[in-house]
């Protein structure tokens, strides 16, 4: 397995230095994780990133290739409203390339707060701690790339579109190949194939019997689960997954809208008028988005980030899908865009899908301190 080099103590401790004043507790997060849980959080696509582990008994694990998940469930675990964690440590995903390593550290900061907390105050800190983080590794060339996974939610909301293609193009958000080919779709008639008369079956049951028949379905043909998911889960995947495939496609006018608002990237005030111009006629969700982010802005400045060294991207998303507000990285030209040395964002929504009843917010960056030290990764 290839492992980043060491970054020299003194380089270190500067870009570690902003999140230990951040007054966040230190923790760490078990190495092996459930992969089941992570694949149905990040998306099925993550799987030939992990390394998979597999017990005796057959459960399968993997390494950990992020910190976020492992530390939001610590925190619902303890049963409190808020809290700030801190943690340092190495993190592994299979790589894409001979040259990329596997096993790499990350530095980073999760933050929890109660659903009546100022959401943009809360981006605009969480964004410049990573940027005061990225600026210590002594890199002169960097830029600071915003998004919002919600901005292209409130605009699939004002197309008026049937909601089983809305919520397919809300998850396609940030995963290019699927976006565009809901793209390549647009004005067809024929809907991509449902999922199979078992789908068909599980879709005209309960919830409990869709499980009992899918559960002997597996004995009957001998097959062992695998990946930490139950019967129910599957099934009600399927069902999903066969409702929004039967969804109708976009019109020629959507996709071209949809395209032209995913075509934004620009200096944020052109980019938000850009995006504007694309959405309009705009809804009360998206006008009420964009007026946030006239805020969020004013907000990183008064917090010392430079406005000269800000880009938004309106297609800008992360390899884990469970992000679903501000999403950003910070670039080096040197590393180019596929190397960001901080990324991070707001995921709300995933506290919910971890058994979250308090609607609790959640935000988080890390950085990898070996591309953001100056004498690092060229």
């Amino acid at each position: 397995m290839r492992a980043e080099p060491a970054v020299p103590g003194q380089a270190l401790a500067a870009i570690r230095a902003p999140i230990l004043a951040a007054g966040a507790e230190s923790v760490d997060a078990p190495i092996l994780q459930p992969l089941g849980l992570l694949l149905d959080l990040a998306g099925e696509q993550m799987r030939a990133r992990l390394f998979v582990v597999q017990s005796e008994g057959g459960a399968e694990s993997c390494l950990r290739p992020d910190f976020t998940v492992a530390i939001a469930r610590q925190h619902l675990e303890r049963g409190v409203a808020a809290g700030r964690y801190a943690y340092e440590g190495v993190a592994f995903r299979a790589a894409i390339g001979e040259t990329t390593p596997e096993e790499f550290l990350q530095i980073g900061l999760e933050r929890f707060e109660v659903a009546q907390a100022d959401v943009i105050g809360s981006d605009a800190e969480t964004v410049a701690l990573a940027w005061r983080c990225a600026v210590a590794g002594g890199r002169s060339d960097l830029t600071l790339w915003l998004g919002d996974v919600g901005l292209f939610a409130a605009f699939i909301d004002g197309m008026n579109v049937p909601e089983a293609l809305a919520g397919r193009l809300k998850r396609a958000a940030g995963r290019p190949r699927l976006m565009q080919a809901e793209l390549a779709r647009a004005g067809s008639d024929a809907a991509p194939a449902p999922g199979g008369q078992l789908t068909g079956m599980l879709s005209q049951l309960a919830p409990a019997q869709a499980a009992e028949l899918l559960e002997e379905v597996w004995s009957l043909a001998g097959i062992e689960p695998v990946g930490g998911r139950g019967p129910a889960e599957i099934a009600q995947r399927l069902v999903r997954r066969a409702q929004a495939a039967e969804a109708p496609s976009l019109t020629h006018a959507q996709a071209d809208s949809i395209r032209r608002f995913l075509a934004v990237s620009e200096e944020p005030a052109s980019a938000l008028a850009l995006a504007r111009a694309a959405a309009e006629p705009a809804g009360a969700s998206f006008r009420q988005a964009m007026e946030g982010w006239e805020s969020r802005l004013r907000a990183l400045e008064a917090l010392g980030v430079p406005t000269d060294r800000l880009r938004f991207a309106t297609a800008l998303g992360h390899a884990f899908d469970y992000y679903d507000g501000l999403t950003f990285e910070i670039r080096s030209e040197a590393l180019g865009a596929d190397r960001a040395l901080a990324v991070g964002g707001r995921y709300d929504g995933l506290m919910a899908r971890l058994g979250d009843a308090g609607q609790t917010r959640a935000i988080g960056c890390m950085v990898r301190p070996w591309r953001a030290f100056a004498g690092g990764e060229a």
